[in-house]
């Protein structure tokens, strides 16, 4: 099974940026596409998601500071764009591909990668 790569993980302020991408998706590969993250002593919670028809999802604490970017003819790699970043997006992140229906159950994607840490200080 494929594995998928997380990359662009790191330690920034509050108010700082962070682009994360998912590297390794197979390209014939389209549709339901996911962020998620897990924060120490917590359950994995899905982010962010870009179904088969392009419609995005997003957690409410995001809504409006992150964008999933979706793959496309130039980058078959999918990216989470994180803006404005609060001490309350420290978590570890991941990503996953392929799954019908397209939500947030992690446990049915089909592709999924190991996570890239990110830390927001205050």
């Amino acid at each position: 099974q494929v594995q998928l790569v997380t990359t662009g993980g790191g330690s920034v302020p509050a108010g700082g940026s962070l682009r994360l991408s998912c590297i390794g998706i197979p390209a014939v590969v389209q549709g339901c596409m996911a962020w998620f993250r897990q924060a120490a002593g917590k359950e994995r919670e899905g982010v962010a998601r870009i179904d088969y028809s392009g419609h995005t999802t997003y957690e409410d604490s995001v809504k409006g500071r992150f964008t999933i970017i979706p793959k496309n003819d130039a980058d078959n790699n999918l990216h989470l764009q994180m803006n404005s970043l609060e001490p309350e997006d420290t978590a570890m992140y991941f990503c996953a591909a392929l799954r019908v229906p397209c939500d947030f159950s992690w446990s049915n994607f089909f592709y999924k990668s190991q996570g890239t840490q990110v830390t927001v200080s205050s």
